[in-house]
This record gives C-alpha cells, sequence and structure tokens, in this order.
C-alpha cells in the first residue's frame, strides 16, 4: 500500500535476486510461534552489518497483507514450517526506519510528531470509510482499525537505536507525555 504501512516485497525481492543471499526465514518459524503469545515483542539485536534490516525486511515481506509472497517464501526454510500458512500475509505490517525520520527533524520531539503524523497520513488513506474517535490520535486511530477490521498490526522498526546513538542529549522529547494538567 504504502511507505510505511504494508510496504510490500521490494526490499526482500531485491536481496533474493542478489548473487549472495543467506536464508533468514527461519526467524519466521520464532516469530510465528511467539505472535500471540506474552512474549510477542521480539527485539533482534545484533551488531552492525549482522543482516538486522534483512530480517526486518523478511518479516515485512512475509506479514504483510497487500502482496503475495507465498512463492518466495516457500522454497525457504520457512516454507517446510508447520506454521508457514497460517500467518502468511496476514496483518497490517507498519515498517519503520528511524534513520529516515531522525535525518529529517531537528530534535527527537519533531521526529515523533513526524512518525505519528506519516503513519496517520497512510492509515487515514487506506482506511477511509471507518468511524473514527479522533483522527489525530495515532493510538486511537489504530484501535478503531483494529476494532472495525479484525487484522492485527505488526510493527517492525528497524535502526530503533539510532536515537540512543545520535540524539542521546535529546531523549525527553521522545518519552514526553503530553498530558495536560
Amino acid at each position: 500500500m504504502g511507505i510505511y504501512l504494508n510496504p510490500r516485497k521490494r526490499a526482500f525481492q531485491r536481496a533474493l535476486n542478489s548473487q549472495i543471499y543467506v536464508d533468514k526465514s527461519g526467524l519466521i518459524a520464532y516469530t510465528n510461534k511467539v505472535l500471540n503469545s506474552e512474549q510477542r515483542y521480539v527485539c533482534v539485536s545484533r551488531p552492525r552489518r549482522f543482516g538486522k534490516t534483512m530480517a526486518a525486511n523478511v518479516l515485512a515481506a512475509y506479514y504483510g497483507r497487500d502482496t503475495d509472497s507465498k512463492a518466495e517464501f516457500e522454497k525457504l526454510k520457512i516454507g517446510k514450517d508447520a506454521s508457514f500458512l497460517t500467518h502468511l500475509n496476514q496483518y497490517n505490517v507498519i515498517f519503520l526506519n528511524m534513520l529516515d525520520f531522525l535525518s529529517d527533524n531537528h530534535d527527537v520531539g519533531a521526529m515523533k510528531k513526524s512518525i505519528e503524523e506519516s503513519l496517520l497520513w497512510e492509515l487515514l488513506a487506506e482506511y477511509p470509510d471507518i468511524c473514527y474517535f479522533d483522527r489525530k490520535n495515532l493510538i486511537k486511530t489504530l484501535y478503531d482499525i483494529f476494532n472495525e477490521m479484525d487484522i492485527q498490526f505488526v510493527f517492525i522498526i528497524d535502526e530503533w537505536d539510532c536515537i540512543f546513538r545520535e540524539k542521546k542529549s535529546d531523549l525527553s522529547g521522545f518519552f514526553k507525555k503530553s498530558v495536560k494538567r
């Protein structure tokens, strides 16, 4: 559909088309196992240049509902797993590369606002006919879509640690609540 909401399988397809491709689809079997459990929050942490973005692209292509990636995945390790078809292309995937937002914003508060606005723009365009409680509130909008469509969201956040590397002195803007007293 869009840039952040269900970004399809382009990045994963480019990897498959490359001369060197290492099958990282085994991560999907583990993720499928914990998807609807208390362990559903998964953090893949590895040193730089060890394939985190590749793993993120694999997950986005597998779970994203706006693409048919069965042909690509059935040839890989996950294609032999019992959970393969159960979760294939069944979810709304929100894929964020935090570096994209960090490079466009002067501080972390502005970055957070940019993420919220970008996601709201895509969500409201994809689901225009839903009766929203508050079209300017990302969390409420996500709940409204889920309640109406009964399709879970899978969030994939790449380069999540760039905020801590690049803006460590400005983190208060990211975690600050906008609650008026």
